[in-house]
């Protein structure tokens, strides 16, 4: 009885509640779940190859942990980076694969190598040079 009123007692305190999970990404996934080829029409940019399964996770919640970092001047370009901004991908540790932009509703409140848990849809951009090869739409962040 004891059990039972236990089962009744969550099923009814979780009526309603919007219960979802999210994949968590590890770097090492997102390192090892991409590969390149040459694109002749723009030498300078390598078209991806993604895994299997970083494409079976296309446009799904994901979580990712990392370094809080802001491209541009007017503060409008942000990434997520394996590594802080001194040893990150543009200082030359690690390849374009280290780093994720993202993509937030409102202008983020964090700073510069801020570490942070970053939930988002899941984007893999194959062939734009103009972005990343990894984004989060919809990214909602909180810092560690």
């Amino acid at each position: 009885m004891k059990t039972l009123s236990l089962l009744v007692a969550v099923l009814l305190g979780s009526w309603g509640m919007d219960v979802h999970s999210q994949e968590l990404l590890q770097w090492s996934d997102l390192q090892s779940g991409i590969s390149w080829k040459s694109n002749a029409d723009i030498p300078v940019f390598r078209q991806a190859i993604f895994a299997p399964e970083l494409v079976a996770l296309e446009g799904e919640e994901v979580l990712v942990t990392g370094y809080f970092l802001v491209l541009d001047g007017t503060q409008s370009v942000y990434l997520l980076s394996k590594n802080p901004m001194a040893s990150c991908f543009f200082c030359g540790n690690g390849g374009p694969e280290t780093i994720m932009e993202l993509e937030f509703a409102e202008k983020p409140a964090f700073k510069m190598d801020d570490l942070l848990s970053v939930s988002g849809l899941l984007r893999l951009n194959a062939d734009n040079p103009n972005q990343c090869y990894y984004r989060l739409e919809q990214a909602e962040a909180i810092a560690l």
